[in-house]
């Protein structure tokens, strides 16, 4: 079985608004056109237009109807809603994927903590994907290996890119920011703050397998509300959307 290396003081990782997040795939379908090239290319897809199209995708959203709730003590009645919950890889700190794989083809990178495969050394068994329990291992079965959100390293540390493009693509493309990416090692960096502020949570703590990403949970709504009030200092500033989501922001708004 593979061994785990030290912790690190680098933990690169993501930060989810929930509360912003309006399902719109745009991560999943952007993380799907840079990865179709690159470090874990390709993402490979089966009969895409058939009965039954399967294929692989490193970010996926599922929508809940949340019911409503009637008031309880100081906390007011919530509205039923729709929560949209954006699905990856969350770099675990003890991540079991690793911990199980017999080639050694899953490990975590001590730099920075991210949790990549090498495909060369991958053998297909899934022990990985059953290990796993936030179901983010994807099987490619045209090639016979797993695959995974690598957190676009071919693109985070690509000195060919602009500073500002060095971020995860699902990060870049998300039009409502729901997508945060930083250090979450670093107290000071702006997700870990964010995660400080909003009350950020891990998902399932009990396993003990640290999970790096932090998920921000919905504002609380008010009876007659469609979406959640804005902060100060929180709007959209469209002028650092790439061209694309402001030529779409434009026809939205009109």
């Amino acid at each position: 079985m593979t061994d785990l290396p030290p912790p690190s003081k680098k933990k690169l990782g993501l930060v989810i608004d929930l509360d912003t997040c309006v399902g719109c795939h745009a991560c999943a379908v952007s993380c799907k056109e840079w990865n179709a090239g690159g470090f874990a290319a390709p993402l490979t897809d089966e009969q895409p237009y058939g009965k039954d199209p399967s294929g692989v995708w490193f970010n996926r959203v599922h929508s809940y109807e949340v019911a409503a709730a009637p008031a309880c003590g100081d906390t007011p009645a919530q509205p039923a809603m729709t929560l949209h919950f954006p699905r990856s890889c969350l770099h675990c700190e003890q991540p079991a994927c690793v911990t199980v794989c017999p080639t050694g083809a899953s490990y975590k990178r001590a730099e920075d903590g991210i949790v990549l495969v090498d495909e060369d050394k991958c053998i297909g068994c899934k022990l990985c994907s059953w290990a796993c329990p936030y179901g983010a291992r994807e099987y490619s079965p045209v090639e016979g290996v797993m695959k995974k959100c690598t957190l676009c390293i071919d693109r985070i540390y690509n000195d060919n890119l602009d500073e500002s493009e060095r971020q995860p693509a699902c990060v870049q493309a998300c039009p409502t920011r729901a997508r945060h990416f930083g250090d979450l090692g670093d107290p000071e960096s702006d997700v870990s703050k964010l995660v400080a502020e909003r009350g950020g949570v891990e998902l399932l703590p009990q396993l003990g397998y640290q999970p790096v990403n932090r998920y921000l949970p919905p504002r609380p709504r008010r009876a007659g509300e469609t979406t959640a009030p804005v902060e100060p200092g929180e709007s959209l500033d469209t002028a650092a959307l790439p061209p694309v989501l402001r030529w779409l922001d434009r026809i939205l708004s009109r």
